[in-house]
């Protein structure tokens, strides 16, 4: 089976700095961090209140990292502006609400069709990556692949959340199968942790992980190399298994 991506989402590092609106711990310097232990991409979601990444670090991650960017961003025209200018190597839209803690599901694709498939169809034409973060159901697989979008990230907050119910995984399972059925690019994240990732990692289809709090969490404890290496180590023992 193919190797797996990990890409880390360092947006919580810059939770911690954002406490004291000092200067650390730097994302930037995270994320350095964790290419060398072995990431092969890192997210960052810029959001509209600016509550923790910030527009300089997306400049510094964007053109210093020696591995790819995923720019996690809200569909409006500051942030396609942001991604037409820095050129990340993929950018997914997210929902984003002000009052929400994190990002609680999938993106509704009834609502404002026109306005994602416009943002898609200017990330496309940037040769930025689309993908679009959405629920596994297969409603949103085939909504996505209608507004062109490359690749989806498949929520896997449920899954997290109902540890022991077969049905968020098996809902997984059947979403991958149809996307890359469609020729989908198919990722996955939220909520993932070390203990938790291996019936995930093992869903042949998925080629991406994005894993950002639990490696941050964990990191309090072990550093951040250690914590990387863990979750590298779940994901690979999956793939060999499965």
């Amino acid at each position: 089976m193919p190797r797996q991506r990990l890409y880390i989402n360092i947006d919580h590092v810059a939770t911690l700095r954002q406490a004291r609106r000092g200067h650390e711990p730097d994302p930037f310097a995270a994320a350095r961090i964790c290419e060398d232990a072995g990431a092969d991409g890192i997210t960052a979601h810029l959001r509209e209140d600016r509550r923790h990444i910030q527009d300089a670090d997306i400049e510094r991650i964007a053109a210093g990292i020696r591995t790819v960017f995923n720019f996690e961003m809200a569909c409006t025209d500051e942030m396609l502006a942001i991604a037409e200018r820095i050129r990340p190597h993929q950018a997914t839209l997210v929902p984003e609400t002000r009052e929400e803690i994190t990002t609680e599901g999938g993106l509704d694709l009834t609502r404002d069709a026109p306005r994602l498939a416009a943002g898609i169809a200017r990330l496309n034409a940037a040769g930025v990556r689309s993908s679009l973060f959405i629920d596994p159901d297969d409603d949103a697989i085939r909504r996505s692949h209608a507004l062109g979008a490359r690749a989806v990230e498949l929520h896997t907050g449920t899954y997290a959340n109902r540890a022991g119910d077969p049905a968020p995984l098996a809902a997984l399972v059947r979403a991958a199968e149809l996307g890359a059925s469609l020729g989908l690019a198919i990722h996955a994240g939220h909520g993932l942790t070390a203990s938790n990732v291996g019936p995930v990692a093992a869903i042949p289809q998925i080629e991406e992980l994005n894993i950002g709090h639990s490696i941050v969490s964990r990191a309090v404890f072990t550093g951040l190399t250690v914590a990387v290496h863990e979750m590298r180590q779940a994901m690979d023992a999956a793939r060999r298994s499965s």
